[in-house]
């Protein structure tokens, strides 16, 4: 008998259209509606997001969702999706979005009776992400964008490296990056005007999580 391969992932498969890294999880339509806040955390590398979401997490008790924080673990946890993923990655091709949407369910509905709430930390990152994201998950209650200027994320990203030793904290790659971030990113804003909070990032924390404060206890309490 010939084998089955997934047109996505490569990887045979014995029961069509069964797919170790797409089918892993349960088929969305069983899944029950999303009931919790969900907040998209956008900003630049720098802007100090993480931060953010780290006061967010205390004050509030939602739980911070990161796309890549997913995607690692799965491939460290050793599962059949994680070894697909590593396949993926292996051969230098794009994890497939609907792999990435299903990790960030997956981790949603895994949490979802004990928080109050979810930050989802970066993402998207292209116009066609938030649309496959509100389709297949839950719409965003609210987008918080954390706004700072290249020049105030690039001089933030030199301090850090002097600290970090990464090897893409230099200014040539950190301008490479901001210039993609900026581009995809005002693409994806430009869709939720309704839904779009900007902040100024370039103040004191304190200062910017009051505003944040105020954003959030509005959706907690409404």
């Amino acid at each position: 008998m010939s084998k089955i391969y997934c047109k996505r992932c490569k990887e045979a498969v014995e029961n069509h259209p069964a797919c170790s890294v797409l089918c892993a999880s349960r088929a969305r339509e069983d899944r029950a509606p999303i009931n919790k806040p969900i907040v998209w955390v956008l900003g630049g590398p720098g802007s100090g997001k993480g931060t953010q979401c780290d006061k967010i997490i205390a004050k509030y008790g939602f739980t911070h969702l990161s796309s890549g924080d997913l995607l690692r673990a799965e491939v460290k946890s050793g599962s059949e999706r994680g070894k697909s993923l590593t396949a993926i990655m292996e051969r230098g091709e794009l994890v497939p979005n609907e792999l990435v949407l299903d990790l960030l369910r997956d981790a949603i509905e895994a949490k979802i009776a004990e928080s109050n709430g979810f930050l989802i930390d970066g993402y998207p990152r292209e116009k066609s992400q938030g649309e496959a994201f509100e389709k297949t998950i839950a719409p965003a209650t609210v987008i918080i964008y954390f706004e700072a200027t290249g020049e105030t994320l690039t001089k933030r990203l030199l301090g850090r490296a002097v600290s970090s030793g990464r090897a893409d904290d230099n200014e040539e790659t950190i301008k490479l990056r901001l210039k993609t971030f900026f581009n995809n990113n005002e693409v994806v804003l430009a869709q939720y005007p309704d839904k779009l909070k900007r902040i100024d990032a370039e103040r004191s924390v304190d200062d910017i999580f009051a505003e944040v404060v105020s954003i959030l206890d509005a959706i907690v309490k409404a």
